[in-house]
């Protein structure tokens, strides 16, 4: 995945939420392991959702589904010890939208992340709501090219 050096600031994410990091997150190396870096950004995608929901007046519940992920590994995490992970949006399209994500350890990016996820209708993928629309503006990355 290509990355824009902006990308690895944690300032640069209009959110950002913390975790603490597990025993069980570790490899044999006690490095926190891959698959335990995917579920840091799948629930940091969630918490995102849930503010999303309440960072306004009240929307109806976004239908939205996972169609990509993509992860770099750029340096090793350790237990113990938190994760800040940061969420902008980069692009917002019709029927969809892209997210870049990035984990942060004692000020240093480990790990980046980007996703899309396509708004669903009853027979496929659907405009986005407007107020949803109206709402991911808010929290643009601030060199993505959303609209």
């Amino acid at each position: 995945m290509k990355h824009s050096p902006e990308r690895l600031v944690l300032a640069n994410y209009p959110w950002a939420q913390t975790m603490e990091t597990r025993y069980g997150d570790q490899d044999p190396n006690r490095h926190l392991n891959n698959v335990a870096i995917s579920r840091f950004f799948e629930e940091a995608r969630v918490r995102f959702n849930w503010h999303l929901l309440t960072a306004g007046p009240p929307l109806d519940r976004p239908r939205y589904l996972v169609a990509h992920v993509g992860i770099d590994y750029l340096g090793e995490g350790h237990y113990p010890g938190a994760v800040t992970l940061g969420y902008g949006v980069i692009h917002i399209g019709t029927s969809s939208f892209r997210a870049a994500k990035a984990m942060f350890q004692h000020d240093k990016c480990i790990a980046l992340c980007e996703s899309v996820l396509v708004h669903r209708g009853e027979a496929g993928p659907a405009p986005l709501p407007q107020a949803l629309h109206d709402r991911l503006l808010a929290f643009r990355f601030p060199t993505g090219d959303s609209q």
